[in-house]
């Protein structure tokens, strides 16, 4: 069964300073159905006709193409995805040295997806770190954080290596030119990951 088309239009696209992120630019009569649909996958409104997706896992053109398919196939919403995006999307890249070698593409992608949802729950007040102390004796080797979601009465252990110094949060991608300014939305994604290379020559003695 074809789903009936709504009067609203999509265009996604990279962010024009941040190319990582992907913006949403909303048109016709039933936009603020595609604006809600959209809050749903991840996007962020920055005003009523735009909104972004920013992602601490760089992923942002896999996640917007997979919103697009699911907008146009189960909502009938008109979805373009400009050119610079396309070229982001069908760009086959992975992390460096990343520490979990043995995972496939997809097992990496889902994983950094979990890293990326714990991360929005944190910086939207979901879930809430109301604990922080060493674990076992001696030199502290390992540190316990205590996690409570606000919706429910759930609790949540998490067990990690000693943490690093906290680094200076980076500010998030600001909107685009032509869009008016709306709050600021956690911190900007980092460069994104290099393609894996050979590594590097050993130095001369």
């Amino acid at each position: 069964m074809t789903t009936p088309s709504i009067d609203a239009q999509v265009r996604l696209d990279t962010h024009p300073s941040h190319p990582s992120a992907v913006t949403a630019t909303l048109t016709g009569t039933q936009h603020r159905t595609a604006h809600a649909l959209l809050t749903t996958h991840g996007f962020e409104p920055v005003n009523e006709h735009t909104l972004m997706l920013a992602r601490i896992d760089h992923e942002e053109p896999y996640w917007a193409q997979q919103t697009a398919q699911k907008l146009a196939d189960e909502e009938g919403v008109t979805v373009e995805i400009r050119p610079r995006l396309r070229a982001a999307i069908d760009e086959e890249w992975t992390w460096a040295n990343y520490p979990m070698h043995w995972c496939t593409r997809q097992e990496i992608r889902e994983v950094s997806h979990q890293a990326n949802q714990l991360y929005e729950d944190i910086r939207s007040g979901r879930l809430v770190i109301h604990a922080h102390a060493e674990d076992g004796g001696g030199p502290p080797s390992r540190s316990v954080r205590t996690g409570a979601a606000r919706a429910s009465t759930s609790t949540g252990r998490i067990t990690c290596g000693r943490s690093p110094a906290p680094s200076t949060p980076r500010p998030r991608p600001s909107p685009p030119s032509n869009a008016s300014t709306a709050r600021p939305c956690g911190p900007a994604p980092h460069p994104r990951p290099k393609r894996s290379s050979r590594p590097p020559k050993p130095a001369l003695p």
